[in-house]
């Protein structure tokens, strides 16, 4: 049903993974739904929202066991992730922020750092933050200015890292720099772990936002920072193919986020509309009222057949995944910011008040559709796919470029 996040038949799970969904729906009811509205008060970082998931075990669900984590599919991420978010963009974010954070230290640290750090980021004991985003890079990654140059024993970086979610608690950063002495653009993008306290790195005040409160950005500058070869992660030229990986799963998250903050939003607008008396009879029995509803839970559906889609696709490690990631980043989130615009305006004038959540779905949303890639830079992606693939294939047998319309009958 669109508003639940029971067992789906595109989305069976296992005893052990439906019984952690159910801890984290009641987790949800109990604990984090309650707090959602003070926790988006104030733009500090959500400790008491971060160890409450981290002591339920849900941000060891991005790490693998042999590791201290519990190695969850992206599936059960994503049904993991779409329940938090039914409710609290907050804590639905620090679970995406801690594998966006943390993938690239997995996937790139040698056996012994990883097993020096991993544990303790699993347990919740340790953060990380991903300093990816520069003042003049965004998505476009071969545009990085931040510069590793070599040095006997390992690099020193410089540069400046924006909008960098945790930077204000991280205790330490996975920077993504161009090799000073390499090949250009993205052949020589290369991944390092930076300590907080290492010379050099400074980390700016909180930076204010529309909204995800409780999870703020800041910048990072790192003045000739000394980084050993130790912490280097992976290969020299291999950041690219770090940061890709990490980025798929990010928006994968984005989108299981998007889809479950617009199936809460569907859900209080329906039981806000069976309450609410107009006209001698309740907002929700108006034919108009059910038909927005219908059109709004008809396209979650949808969305979210997409998005359980992509998190199979991951698992099986689906050459396509990447493509496909970006096509539900972008429908989830689109589609998210218009359910949640819908839902305010059913709301009346009650969804502009504080005292209702709706206002900060409605600001929250917004952030969904830039994050990771705005809606138009996926957008250039699936349509650049789109092209690619219709080249490769046979012409359609019913395309005729140059018909004979004098003699067609």
């Amino acid at each position: 049903m669109p508003l639940t996040a029971q067992d789906h038949p595109l989305a069976p799970l296992n005893a052990a993974d439906a019984e952690m969904l159910a801890r984290v729906q009641q987790l949800v009811q109990d604990n984090i739904g309650p707090k959602a509205n003070a926790v988006n008060r104030d733009d500090a970082f959500a400790w008491d929202t971060f160890r409450t998931l981290a002591d339920s075990g849900v941000i060891a669900t991005a790490f693998p066991r042999e590791l201290g984590g519990s190695d969850a599919s992206m599936l059960l991420r994503v049904r993991i992730i779409e329940e938090i978010a039914r409710v609290c963009s907050t804590a639905a974010s620090i679970v995406t922020g801690t594998d966006l954070s943390s993938r690239p230290i997995v996937a790139g640290g040698s056996a012994e750092l990883c097993a020096q750090i991993v544990p303790a980021l699993a347990r919740g004991e340790l953060q990380s933050a991903f300093a990816l985003t520069e003042p003049g890079a965004g998505s476009d990654l071969a545009r990085l200015s931040t510069t590793a140059s070599r040095h006997p024993g390992g690099y020193r970086l410089t540069g400046v890292k924006k909008f960098i979610t945790r930077a204000t608690v991280a205790d330490m950063f996975v920077v993504v720099a161009s090799l000073a002495d390499g090949p250009g653009g993205s052949k020589g993008l290369t991944a390092f772990l930076v300590p907080r306290d290492a010379e050099g790195l400074s980390v700016s005040p909180i930076i204010p936002k529309l909204g995800w409160h409780g999870v703020p950005i800041a910048e990072v500058r790192l003045d000739d920072v000394w980084v050993p070869d130790s912490h280097r992660l992976g290969e020299e030229g291999q950041g690219m193919a770090l940061a890709q990986d990490t980025l798929v799963r990010a928006r994968v998250g984005h989108a299981a986020i998007a889809l479950g903050r617009m199936t809460g939003a569907l859900q209080i607008a329906a039981q806000y509309a069976g309450h609410r008396q107009v006209s001698g009879k309740a907002v929700g029995e108006h034919q108009g009222i059910q038909w927005m509803m219908a059109d709004m839970a008809a396209r979650i559906e949808a969305a979210r057949c997409l998005v359980y889609s992509v998190a199979q696709r991951y698992d099986r490690k689906d050459a396509e995944t990447s493509i496909h990631a970006s096509i539900a980043k972008m429908h989830s989130t689109d589609l998210c910011m218009r359910v949640v615009v819908d839902c305010a305006q059913l709301l009346g004038g009650n969804s502009y008040l504080n005292a209702y959540p709706i206002e900060r779905f409605l600001r929250d949303a917004k952030m969904n559709q830039i994050g990771e890639g705005t809606s138009e830079v996926h957008k250039n992606l699936i349509g650049r796919y789109v092209m690619k693939t219709a080249s490769a294939m046979s012409q359609h047998p019913c395309l005729d470029f140059e018909p004979d319309l004098f003699g067609a009958q």
